[in-house]
């Protein structure tokens, strides 16, 4: 039930991510964005999120997970509430900012709190494979309710749906949750290293979705600044040791696939003339898929193959269905142009990622989960920051095909950087 709470909380913020998407233009008419105004009810969310990921890991470690997920949680059901009611731009772009601050919050600490609940090897996977599902499929999820509550209900529901969901969740933590006392303040807040990461997280997100090159320019000084600090403290807010290549992996994995996600559904919607709905249907056989291979064949795959052929198979598949979609034609046909790279992409993330979390999250103990977790969702949220932004940008100058492409080789270098060995071998029956 404690895990279901955690897949629960953390599915609300994974859902925010990409349920606006196909809302967007009848925010925009609703509120009179105008058209770069309109980018900010997405970017808003991002900067927080982004930005306050590792600090949030961190602070979970010192004055306990639970404290940390419990009033993240709060925050980010309070500032829905505020996004469904909002009536004018301003607040909306407010508010969401703040669902960003709770989302941090709440997703940095959830994978430590998964690891430490669960600390044999054989629950551990089942949990993890629970936990990976949830933030694999969520996107893809999002778009699916967000046309089906957008057409249905309008577009202030899409945020309102997270406050009755929030108010359960906050009711379950006190009883499901033991109460941390976590290592105390005194273990080393790194205030230093807090005000080069933040900073430069947020000034990164900020550069990537602006664009701004001179804020590109300033958040690598500080970024830098912060891995001087980071191997020199005493305390480290993001302790070097614990970064795995695997952070490098899912960058570039989630990089690849979020942007696939938009592209996706601006090619349904502008090409091929999908309504909301219809956009969002379109994408269930990929979480289906991804439920499918990450709650069930990706444990036992991985058992019997070992995590490297797992991953490197799942990569591959990914980047197969990423190359099918370079041929999509404005006169597409569903069945033939796209379900089959859905269904490549879909089999493909369920694999990998359960993998990926897993190798992340090795060697953490109990007192630097939280941070452990919040160095995960970073590199999730920067990734797909990355790869919206860079992907869009490509389908604007160019077309669909090239931005596809350019998915695709995300992805192959994602790929090419999964050769991180492990030391447990294959199981083979």
């Amino acid at each position: 039930m404690a895990l279901v709470v955690l897949c629960t909380g953390t599915l609300m913020v994974v859902l925010d991510g990409s349920i606006v998407a196909v809302a967007l233009p009848v925010i925009g008419r609703d509120l009179g964005f105008d058209g770069a105004g309109l980018a900010w009810v997405v970017n808003a969310y991002l900067i927080a999120f982004g930005g306050l990921l590792l600090l949030a890991g961190r602070v979970g470690d010192l004055v306990g997970r639970r404290r940390v997920f419990l009033a993240g949680l709060v925050l980010f059901t309070a500032a829905s509430l505020l996004c469904g009611f909002a009536g004018s731009a301003a607040v909306l772009v407010v508010a969401r900012f703040v669902q960003g601050v709770g989302g941090a919050m709440a997703s940095a600490v959830a994978l430590g709190m998964v690891v430490t609940l669960f600390p044999a090897p054989a629950e551990r996977a089942k949990a993890l494979g629970v936990y990976s599902f949830t933030q694999a499929a969520g996107s893809s999820l999002g778009l699916v309710l967000g046309g089906v509550l957008t057409e249905t209900a309008g577009w202030h529901w899409i945020f309102i749906i997270n406050v009755p969901i929030g108010v359960v969740a906050v009711a379950l933590v006190p009883r499901l949750f033991a109460a941390e006392r976590g290592l105390g303040l005194s273990a080393g807040a790194d205030v230093p290293g807090a005000v080069l990461g933040t900073a430069g997280l947020m000034l990164g997100v900020y550069a990537i979705v602006g664009p701004s090159p001179l804020s590109g320019v300033a958040a690598v000084l500080l970024i830098a600044g912060f891995v001087a600090r980071q191997a020199t403290a005493a305390a480290p807010l993001m302790p070097l040791r614990l970064v795995r290549p695997a952070n490098l992996t899912m960058l570039l994995l989630v990089a690849g696939m979020f942007g696939f996600q938009f592209l996706t559904a601006l090619y349904l919607q502008d090409v091929l003339g999908y309504g909301a709905v219809a956009t969002g249907l379109a994408f269930l056989p990929a979480p289906v898929l991804i439920a499918v291979v990450s709650l069930g064949l990706a444990g036992r795959l991985t058992a019997r193959y070992g995590e490297r052929a797992v991953l490197a198979g799942g990569l591959a598949l990914i980047v197969a269905g990423l190359l099918l979609l370079t041929r999509a034609p404005a006169d597409g046909h569903y069945a033939v142009d796209l379900f089959p790279a859905l269904a490549l992409l879909g089999s493909g993330f369920g694999a990998s990622v359960v993998v990926l979390f897993a190798r992340a999250m090795s060697g953490a103990d109990d007192a630097a989960a939280g941070v452990t977790s919040g160095i995960v969702n970073t590199t999730q949220q920067v990734g797909g920051a990355l790869g919206l932004a860079a992907l869009a940008s490509v389908a604007a100058r160019w077309d669909f095909s090239a931005a596809y492409l350019g998915a695709a080789l995300l992805v192959l270098l994602a790929l090419l950087s999964s050769t991180e060995r492990r030391k447990l071998a294959p199981q083979r029956r």
